[in-house]
């Protein structure tokens, strides 16, 4: 059996060996980051950001900006501290130390990936993919989505990073042209920019501020994937001087992307337009008034949530195989598959639970829900910042200003909290998933006992 203390030795040794293979460079990991940000969010819920907020859509982006560099700054320092698989879990468990705690954020942070994959696959299956044909049932091309990314995932880290970055460089270029035409626009005296300044509510008292709230709640889910990346720290070289440049860079890359992308589609599409759609940057791309064929860009965007999709199984299989290591799943959780040292039980088991969510929820539901219940794990995460500061290891890393973390956590649980305008099936979503994984927690811990593993 593992100890807390060996546990707590083995994450603090920054060049620790383990049966994955460093395969990640500085290079790759800033692109993985990017391209892990990028996708989904901008792509396909533009316009219901826009539906909740109205005109103004450049405004919730940059206050997601804001909250997702407070958080950046926490993760970073604590990957830096600990370079170990598993993440949040990991995080949580050597701040509080308490197993159920512990596997709760674990499980919720898999449950978010599960959930950002589902909204991908559901994405791909929309107005994206109904630019080609609409003789297969959008559910059907969903699942065969979802099985298509295990395959790759099965085939090796390496594989799955290089078709990231393949990936990152198409939907780089998407929102490239979505930029273009927004630049042509305006130089054509084209664009209503009177719309930068139009809130869906009206007044300017606390339904303003819940809906400006619940649109950046759901803007939100666009920045999701920063947190991701500190699950391939045992697959990076370097890992500590390595994540603090992939990190930012990535974050500040994404978030100017992302507000300029805002006041383009504001600029060119009415909000009530783009919240009709599954894909509004495609309707962008027809009020734009430039000669730039639908079809190729609705290719582009496919290429865009795929990469969002593959990203997060690849996160959730090896979240599995980080907390099957430390005895909070099942130990088969960690079983490699031989010759390719993938985590071949890990990506089964999320592929499955994906397959299972994508067919229960729509792109906004899923994507709420994703938000939702990281904006929980990031507020617990922040907490675990200023607590761990008690725990120095021998090693430099990166320290946060302790203004950041504090900030962080308030931001956090403001945005989780029912100030922001969420529907109620995000909460019953979150609550069942919740429900799934205390009861997976009672069962694990009677297996261990039942053997005589049962952690201290």
């Amino acid at each position: 059996m593992t100890t807390a203390s060996e546990t707590a030795r083995a994450a603090e040794a920054p060049d620790g060996d383990g049966p994955l293979k460093r395969a990640i460079g500085p290079k790759l990991l800033i692109l993985f980051v990017i391209g892990d940000i990028l996708g989904t969010g901008i792509y396909a819920t533009t316009g219901k950001v826009a539906g909740k907020v109205g005109g103004a859509l450049w405004l919730p982006f940059v206050i997601g900006f804001l909250v997702a560099v407070l958080t950046a700054a926490s993760y970073v320092e604590l990957v830096g501290k600990y370079p170990k698989a598993a993440g949040a879990a990991l995080y949580t468990q050597k701040a509080f130390k308490v197993p159920f705690v512990t596997f709760i954020v674990a499980f919720l942070v898999m449950c978010s990936g599960l959930a950002s994959a589902s909204a991908a696959a559901r994405a791909f299956s929309g107005d994206y993919f109904l630019e080609f044909t609409d003789a297969v049932p959008a559910t059907l091309i969903a699942i065969l989505f979802i099985l298509v990314l295990a395959a790759l995932n099965l085939r090796g880290v390496s594989e799955s990073v290089k078709a990231n970055v393949v990936l990152t460089i198409v939907e780089l270029s998407g929102l490239a042209i979505i930029l273009g035409i927004g630049a042509w626009a305006v130089l054509s005296g084209d664009g209503d920019a009177s719309r930068l300044t139009e809130f869906e509510a009206s007044g300017t008292g606390y339904a303003l501020i819940t809906s400006v709230l619940g649109a950046t709640a759901l803007g939100f889910f666009a920045f999701v994937g920063f947190e991701d990346s500190v699950n391939m720290a045992e697959e990076t070289k370097d890992p500590v001087r390595t994540f603090p440049k992939a990190i930012f860079i990535g974050v500040a890359v994404t978030g100017t992307i992302y507000v300029l992308v805002a006041l383009v589609s504001s600029l060119l599409v009415d909000h009530r337009t783009l919240a009709g759609s599954s894909g509004p940057l495609l309707e962008v791309v027809k009020a734009g008034g430039v000669d730039f064929p639908p079809k190729l860009f609705a290719l582009i965007a496919l290429f865009a949530v795929t990469n969002s999709a593959l990203i997060n199984i690849m996160m959730a299989s090896r979240l599995c195989y980080g907390l099957a290591n430390e005895r909070i799943l099942p130990r088969v959780m960690g079983k490699v598959l031989p010759g390719r040292c993938t985590p071949v039980v890990g990506i089964a088991f999320v592929s499955v639970l994906a397959i299972g969510l994508v067919t229960t929820g729509e792109i906004e539901g899923l994507s709420d829900t994703t938000a939702f219940l990281l904006l929980c794990v990031f507020a617990v995460v922040n907490i675990a910042v200023l607590v761990l500061r008690r725990d120095p290891v021998a090693h430099k890393h990166f320290r946060a200003p302790t203004a950041l973390p504090v900030l962080g956590a308030i931001t956090a649980l403001i945005l989780a909290s029912p100030l922001a305008d969420r529907d109620v099936e995000v909460y019953i979503r979150a609550g069942v998933l919740l429900a799934i994984g205390i009861a997976l927690w009672a069962v694990n811990k009677a297996v261990l006992k039942t053997r005589g593993e049962e952690r201290a």
